[in-house]
C-alpha cells in the first residue's frame, strides 16, 4: 500500500476529497448538470445525486427520467462495487457516433445512471465544464472546487 498522498489545502468554496468518507457516502445535489454527446443534450437536471469516496471526485449520479434513455442500449459489461452492488452499463448511439460502456447505473441506485467524462463531447455542472478524473476507470467530475490530489492517474492505484 503506497502511502497517502499530501492532500491540497482547500480555498474557500473548494472541498477536498480527501475529506470525503470511505465507505462513500450519496447526497442529493440541486446543481444543474448537463450532458452533450455528439451534439445532442443526453441530460439536464437539478435533481441528481452525488457520490463521495476519500480521493476520488465526485461521481454523479442522474434521475433516469432526465436522460434520454432513447440513446442508450444494456451492454454485456457488468461489474460488482463492494459499497453499491452490481453495476450494469449501457452503450451510447447518436447519429453516427457511438460510445461503449459510456454509462452505468447500479442496483442500489437502479432509477439513476451515471456517465463517464472522457468520451462525452461535453459535461457541465453549473455552467462550468467538467475535466475527467484520472484514467480509464473511474468516473470522478473534476470542477474548480475541487482539490485533490486524484486517485486514477499512474502511480495511484494502490491509495
Amino acid at each position: 500500500m503506497l502511502p497517502r498522498p499530501k492532500p491540497i489545502p482547500p480555498g474557500p468554496g473548494q472541498e477536498s476529497v480527501w475529506d470525503y468518507p470511505r465507505p462513500p457516502r450519496i447526497e442529493d445535489t440541486t446543481k444543474h448538470i448537463q450532458i452533450i454527446f455528439n451534439g445532442e443534450t443526453l441530460a439536464d437536471t437539478r435533481h441528481a445525486k452525488r457520490s463521495l469516496e476519500t480521493s476520488h471526485p465526485p461521481t454523479y449520479y442522474i434521475p433516469m427520467e432526465d436522460v434520454k434513455m432513447e440513446y442508450l442500449t444494456s451492454s454485456d459489461r457488468s461489474s460488482y462495487c463492494e459499497w453499491r452492488g452490481r453495476a450494469t452499463y449501457y452503450n451510447l448511439t447518436v447519429g453516427d457516433r457511438q460510445a461503449e460502456n459510456a454509462a452505468w447505473n447500479y442496483s442500489e441506485l437502479k432509477d439513476f445512471i451515471a456517465f463517464y467524462v472522457r468520451p462525452m463531447d461535453a459535461c457541465y455542472l453549473d455552467g462550468e465544464k467538467v475535466q475527467p478524473q484520472p484514467g480509464d476507470y473511474y468516473a470522478g467530475w473534476i470542477t474548480k472546487d475541487i482539490v485533490g490530489p486524484f486517485k486514477g492517474g499512474p502511480g495511484t492505484r494502490g491509495w
